[in-house]
């Protein structure tokens, strides 16, 4: 065949591909949500905005590359509802060999989640058990803090070790000293497997895993970090089976060898081993990443508005005074604060294209069509920024949760912990967190940036699976050092009267353990 030839069957081959690609579009989505009418083949990657992904999830609804993949976008709290009670399964992170991080999904999955969850509930989850983790850990933060001795520090390890320490006894009766090198190195890996998980090449890996799975990338440090994560939560394991009671379980991880032992001598297991072991580093990765990302942002949110801040002393001052540790029953009096944490939450939307989900069903959903397998994005941000329900959502206002007495206002649209089957195991856990770690912190420290309030940016480094603060340093002025104040001067004058204090930098990132962060 000439040249000739060649060239016109090959013209003839692109354009019977394209009518045809152009076909299956138009036929497939006569009933489909409206959206941006996708391109042949390639459909509508080239509208992603990759540097903010969960932003083109709201205006793209189909996205075509060698593979169809179908992304439905829920931009309404009433869709978002709807959505994630019946119809969906989670589908997210996949990995060679069909694991998954984070997540797992089918008959499996549920029936470990529903374990999971009330052995969490029967541990004291959201009640007295787990307040009083909270409360004593919060001794060790505040003594961490302490050695700072107001000099300039990088929150991101050292803030992380409080919420690690509380999911680690949770999940093996484990409390690690805040410098030991192995519990600072899983912090590190946490740290950096959600910052690639927010990067667009995970993103696109998420979607296309068999394509890119053999190319360069960041996908190979990530599954790396995965191996070691889990080659350090499989260890612990084994040490529990070793001594396991099983009249006697001493945490979560014991309760699920538990009814490993129960299944033993059954042909199809629920519970294996290697199960475990995801779980529970799925468990240790989520009850350490989000609280710990969520406080160092509040940190940094505070820093910008140093008046909010103040109020937040007054409150503290006033409701529990400088000698007792917070506790949860301070949250009915503390209002403002309560505002405060759930605005955290509300403004920087950690998780904000939430996780994908796959419809297990042909559905109907107000007259159209989601057809079996479409993965359904319930967008968070939609929500936690409605312009309706929170005015001016773009702004930190903790008069969102306010009412016009000042009392505390709850919303329905605080969805940050997802909603339905897939809302997360650990929220009880993470708001009692978030609250009385916050409200130690501010108790016995005055937070100061080392730049202007007004030149400190709160935009989020990176927008991807999470939303990523960017790095940044603090002092924490220990209020105990300052002189007491008449009663007709304001609580807002304490920092002016701060003395020098002699360096002693807390020296908690070590070479040899982050070489990046020399």
């Amino acid at each position: 065949m000439s040249a000739l030839g060649v060239t016109v069957a090959l013209l003839v081959w692109v354009a019977i591909l394209l009518l045809v690609s152009i076909w299956r579009q138009v036929h497939n989505s006569w009933n489909l949500p409206p959206d941006p009418f996708p391109l042949p083949i390639i459909g509508n990657l080239f509208q992603l905005e990759l540097k903010n992904i969960p932003k083109s999830f709201t205006r793209v609804r189909e996205i075509v590359f060698l593979v169809e993949i179908r992304v439905g976008i829920s931009e309404q709290f009433q869709i978002i509802k709807s959505l994630a009670l019946d119809t969906l399964i989670p589908n997210v992170f996949i990995l060679p060999g069909g694991s998954r991080i984070i997540f797992n999904n089918g008959p499996t999955w549920k029936d470990i989640r529903r374990f999971s969850l009330t052995t969490l509930r029967n541990y004291g989850m959201g009640k007295q058990g787990y307040e009083s983790r909270i409360q004593r850990e919060a001794h060790f933060l505040l003594e961490a803090l302490r050695k700072t001795q107001g000099q300039p520090f990088d929150p991101t390890f050292l803030i992380g070790c409080a919420p690690c320490n509380v999911i680690a006894d949770i999940l093996f009766r484990k409390h690690f000293d805040y410098n030991g090198e192995k519990f600072l190195r899983l912090l590190y890996l946490f740290n950096e497997n959600l910052n690639l998980l927010s990067t667009p090449w995970l993103q696109l890996y998420n979607n296309f895993p068999s394509l890119l799975h053999y190319l360069p990338g960041s996908h190979i440090k990530f599954i790396k970090n995965v191996a070691e994560i889990k080659e350090y939560v499989s260890e612990r394991v084994k040490e529990h089976l070793q001594s396991l009671d099983p009249n006697c379980p001493r945490d979560l991880t014991d309760c699920l060898l538990v009814e490993m032992e129960k299944e033993k001598h059954r042909a199809e297991r629920l519970y294996t081993m290697d199960g475990i072991t995801v779980t529970v580093a799925d468990l240790f990765f989520a009850g350490t990443e989000t609280t710990s990302t969520t406080l160092r942002y509040g940190l940094l949110i505070l820093m910008k508005y140093p008046e909010i801040e103040e109020k937040l002393h007054e409150e503290i001052d006033r409701v529990i005074g400088p000698s007792r540790i917070p506790a949860i029953k301070d949250r009915q009096e503390m209002p403002y604060m309560d505002a405060v944490v759930h605005e955290i939450q509300r403004f920087i939307t950690l998780v904000p294209s939430n996780l994908p989900h796959e419809a297990t069903r042909d559905t109907i959903f107000r007259g159209y069509i989601i057809p079996k397998g479409t993965v359904i994005v319930p967008t968070l941000d939609s929500v936690l920024y409605d312009n309706q329900e929170f005015p001016d959502p773009e702004k930190f206002k903790p008069e969102h949760f306010l009412d016009e007495n000042g009392k505390f206002k709850y919303s329905d649209y605080f969805k940050p912990f997802s909603a339905g089957k897939r809302v997360c195991v650990g929220e009880g856990l993470a708001r009692m967190e978030l609250f009385l770690l916050l409200s130690a912190i501010l108790q016995h420290f005055n937070l100061k940036p080392l730049v202007d309030p007004k030149d400190i940016d709160i935009s989020p480094v990176n927008i991807g699976f999470g939303c990523i603060p960017p790095r940044f340093k603090l002092c924490c002025e220990d209020v105990a050092l300052i002189p007491p104040i008449s009663n007709k001067f304001s609580n807002g004058l304490r920092s002016a009267f701060l003395k020098p204090i002699p360096f002693f930098a807390y020296e908690y990132l070590k070479i040899n353990i982050f070489p990046e962060y020399k």
